[in-house]
């Protein structure tokens, strides 16, 4: 019986998430919901960030029975998971920096954390770092420039490299940074164009497959809800926009049948 999994982020970030998910598990129902009427999360206050989980997993809950949530999102999972632990009853799977592995692998101790800005100044972000990375320096850089240059990238398929290059300037020419952990699910998606202006830079840590590894494990103990066999992967966004079919067209190339607009009011 194939499990249903919701993924959901603010943008079509968290994508990359669902990807390494399905590598593991390639024939579960996936949702993907991208709340694009509050994009980005970065700067939003945690209270809004809280009424907009609860109220996205709310709706669609209502109409597909769900196995487990998958919060795409490192801005919104340093925020909303005691939230929708004591909601919800089925298991909650939040993305958060890969600063364990991160200090790990580093040979010369010293790594960036490349986040949102709302990501690099939570207090969680700064109980990992003295958990994990005591020994370590973090430098850290919080964008939200760099969300909407990879948005852009999902659409047209070209990256502005300039405009990238503005956002990791002062780690060019840094002598000991080997790390960087890409702290938002949207940053793997220019990988290869941050290797190009950060060559120094060893390793490149993302946190996709520790949380596939999380979601296999969590899955083996959940009960599921229902026969989901013939059920098709679906995506939704939050309003209208004029870049719909260029959306719609960019998960379709994912893997999901359609892009339904999710319509909730916000209590």
């Amino acid at each position: 019986m194939k499990p249903t999994i919701l993924l959901y982020d603010s943008g079509m970030g968290g994508l990359t998430i669902y990807d390494a998910i399905r590598e593991s598990l390639p024939d579960a129902h996936y949702l993907y919901c991208f709340d694009n009427a509050y994009f980005p999360y970065s700067e939003k206050s945690e209270a809004v960030l809280i009424e907009r989980a609860v109220g996205i997993v709310q709706k669609i809950a209502e109409n597909y029975p769900l196995d487990m949530v998958v919060v795409a999102c490192n801005t919104a999972s340093t925020v909303v998971l005691p939230a929708l632990r004591e909601r919800f009853a089925m298991p909650i799977v939040g993305t958060v920096p890969a600063i364990k592995p991160a200090a790990q692998i580093s040979q010369t101790k010293t790594i960036g954390l490349l986040a949102t800005k709302g990501t690099v100044t939570r207090p969680y972000v700064d109980e990992l770092i003295e958990r994990y990375a005591k020994d370590c320096v973090v430098e850290r850089i919080g964008s939200t420039d760099l969300v909407e240059i990879v948005e852009e990238k999902q659409q047209t398929g070209s990256v502005d490299m300039q405009r990238l290059q503005k956002v990791v300037a002062e780690w060019q020419s840094h002598p000991t940074l080997d790390t960087v952990i890409l702290g938002c699910t949207h940053f793997p998606l220019v990988k290869e164009e941050l290797q190009q202006l950060l060559p120094r830079v060893s390793f490149f840590v993302d946190p996709g497959n520790g949380i596939a590894n999380r979601v296999v494990s969590l899955l083996q103990d959940v009960k599921r809800n229902v026969n989901n066999e013939n059920k098709e992967n679906q995506a939704f966004c939050t309003q209208n926009s004029e870049d719909f079919l260029k959306r719609e067209k960019v998960m379709q190339n994912w893997g999901f049948k359609r892009l339904n607009i999710l319509n909730f009011v916000e209590k």
